[in-house]
């Protein structure tokens, strides 16, 4: 599966470049352009590829990166280690990152033995790409990733100006 001539055209355009290994769509922005691709495991060019949920939106993308710049990311990792509950909430979105795609791995014919275990933003036990953390809490919705759930909280409504890119853009 690909993405749609439209989609990708969209994506091409948030990215500045065409997309790689896109799978679907994983999430739409309220706006109704896709913020989320599902990325092969494998890449064309044969990698290994364990960013199963790539966040496409430049607006979020830039609101992310101001939250990366402000110490977040150190701030949420002293609170992985502090509260075991919260702990395991992100261990079980890791779990559910791994199965994820190790199903899109199923249906695509794209085993990935080399990264088995490795999933992407840090991924159970630190954290390292908020982008990463948001793509997974969009894509597998509410509740499954606690830590991309507070960085939704954190990002507001970046897509209240109306669409980040149009087709024409694109």
């Amino acid at each position: 599966m690909s993405l749609d001539p439209r989609d990708e055209a969209i994506v091409r355009a948030q990215l500045g470049r065409p997309p790689r290994g896109s799978h679907e769509v994983g999430h739409r922005c309220p706006c109704g352009n896709p913020d989320v691709v599902t990325t092969e495991p494998r890449l064309p060019n044969g990698t290994p590829f364990p960013t199963t949920y790539y966040l496409t939106c430049p607006r979020a993308s830039s609101r992310i990166g101001t939250l990366e710049g402000s110490g977040l990311m150190t701030e949420m990792t002293q609170r992985l280690r502090d509260d075991p509950e919260l702990a395991a909430a992100y261990r079980r979105a890791h779990e559910a990152y791994l199965a994820d795609r190790d199903e899109l791995a199923r249906v695509t014919g794209h085993d990935v033995p080399e990264i088995a275990g490795v999933t992407a933003g840090g991924m159970p036990d630190r954290v390292k790409c908020l982008h990463v953390l948001a793509a997974h809490a969009l894509a597998a919705g509410r509740g499954v990733n606690p830590l991309g759930d507070e960085v939704l909280d954190l990002l507001g409504d970046w897509w209240s100006e109306g669409p980040c890119v149009t087709v024409e853009d694109a």
